[in-house]
């Protein structure tokens, strides 16, 4: 059945918890906010007038805006977006250069609503443990003093590869898209997910149930992505939240490097994505922890940032 634009995404099922949030999004605005030039790509335009709009079609209240990559360390646009937003129902994780931030610039970040920073070791193709470890040490030496937290993009062979030393930190750590874990790859890396589930079980790391077309090539419903979540979700509920990683970048694949073409975002439904989360999730209890109370915590909505 064709979808009609002016249906998309889909609603939810049913009513979502009030407090819902959804964890990870992105703003692109390149004519107010130029992008890096060393970027992988040159994506569209994504203004917090377009996410709020997206957002109330799923019954989303709170929002976690993420620095995205092509913005680099520059997070003029988040900080903007959680203005335009209010801190009462956005905040944001920020992405900074550790070796050279001081805690004036980090106190000034947490001032305006940001409570995390992202290392993007999957766009970086970091796959070096040793340099990885360090990063994710400065990373964690650099905010832990603000009670922020680490989040980390990574493969899940790299996640397991890094567990024993995200236990040791002192900064909770964020593991983006169902920790790196893919259903498709999953049958040769049992072990790693293993670990990683331990590490999520006995230590300091959410998971976010996010982007579940990054993890499975079973469009448009992913159930391959059953077992995956339902472990993750049995090893610590109060661990998990939820995210649509809106706009739903990287449509190309295999990025030609052209930076003069805008790569358009793609088609995904996460209000079918949100189902999911609903079906996994299927007690009401459940659902306020992954949806509202784990997010809330993690990222400290309770708190009332200056302005």
């Amino acid at each position: 059945m064709k979808v009609d634009p002016q249906d998309y995404p889909t609603r939810p099922l049913a009513a979502l918890p009030p407090g819902s949030c959804d964890c990870h999004v992105h703003l692109f605005d390149a004519a107010r906010f130029p992008f890096a030039p060393n970027r992988s790509y040159t994506p569209g335009r994504a203004r917090v007038a377009d996410l709020l709009a997206f957002e109330a079609r799923l019954g989303i209240e709170r929002i976690v805006l993420v620095q995205p990559s092509v913005y680099g360390t520059d997070n003029a646009a988040l900080l903007a977006g959680l203005r335009e937003l209010g801190l009462q129902r956005a905040r944001g994780v920020a992405v900074i250069d550790p070796h050279t931030a001081t805690h004036a610039e980090l106190q000034a970040l947490h001032d305006q609503g940001v409570r995390g920073i992202r290392l993007n070791l999957q766009v970086r193709g970091e796959r070096d443990l040793s340099a990885a470890s360090a990063q994710l040490q400065r990373a964690s030496d650099a905010v832990a003093p603000l009670g922020w937290a680490v989040q980390i993009y990574a493969d899940l062979d790299v996640v397991a590869g890094l567990a024993p030393d995200i236990a040791r930190l002192g900064a909770p750590v964020v593991l983006d898209h169902f920790a790196g874990a893919r259903a498709h790859t999953l049958p040769d890396q049992q072990a790693a997910f293993a670990t990683v589930v331990d590490l999520v079980k006995h230590g300091n790391a959410y998971v976010k149930l996010s982007a579940p077309y990054r993890a499975s090539r079973q469009a448009p419903r992913f159930d391959d992505l059953a077992p995956i979540a339902r472990t993750l979700i049995d090893a610590r509920p109060d661990r998990m939240v939820w995210a649509s990683d809106w706009p739903h970048t990287g449509s190309a694949g295999n990025r030609d490097g052209d930076l003069t073409r805008i790569e358009p975002f793609r088609r995904e439904d996460a209000g079918g994505a949100l189902n999911q989360l609903l079906g996994w999730a299927d007690a009401a209890a459940l659902r306020q922890r992954i949806l509202v109370d784990n997010p809330a915590r993690l990222y400290r909505f309770a708190e009332r940032p200056a302005t």
